[in-house]
């Protein structure tokens, strides 16, 4: 589990990061590309992150989204010219928390 706590605390520093990034709310997310930039990147980080945790740990863990995450993550940066502040918005709304949370659980066990 040592390389799995690696890129779970990697994932939370990214969650944590994010939410400190959009701290100032949702218009200032929208006009401001360096939040965007940043919000962005460690969104793909994340999910680069989950693709390297071992097969059996991710299917140890079903509650966890672990593929829609990584593809979430291949959207960003293969298809960084389409990608929609409004998708990336509610990820950070919806879905970030819970993850954090489970995150922080895993961590902990």
């Amino acid at each position: 589990m040592k390389d799995e706590t690696l890129y779970l605390e990697h994932i939370l520093e990214c969650i944590n990061k994010i939410n400190t990034y959009v701290k100032a709310g949702k218009s200032s997310f929208e006009q401001v590309t360096l939040i965007q930039d940043g919000v962005i990147r460690n969104l793909e980080i994340i999910g680069e992150a989950t693709k390297r945790l071992s097969m059996d740990f991710r299917e140890k863990y079903p509650a966890i989204p672990w593929k829609a995450i990584a593809g979430f993550r291949d959207i960003l940066v293969h298809d960084y010219m389409g990608v929609d502040l409004d998708i990336v918005w509610e990820v950070i709304e919806k879905d970030l928390p819970a993850l954090k949370e489970l995150v922080i659980e895993l961590t902990q066990s």
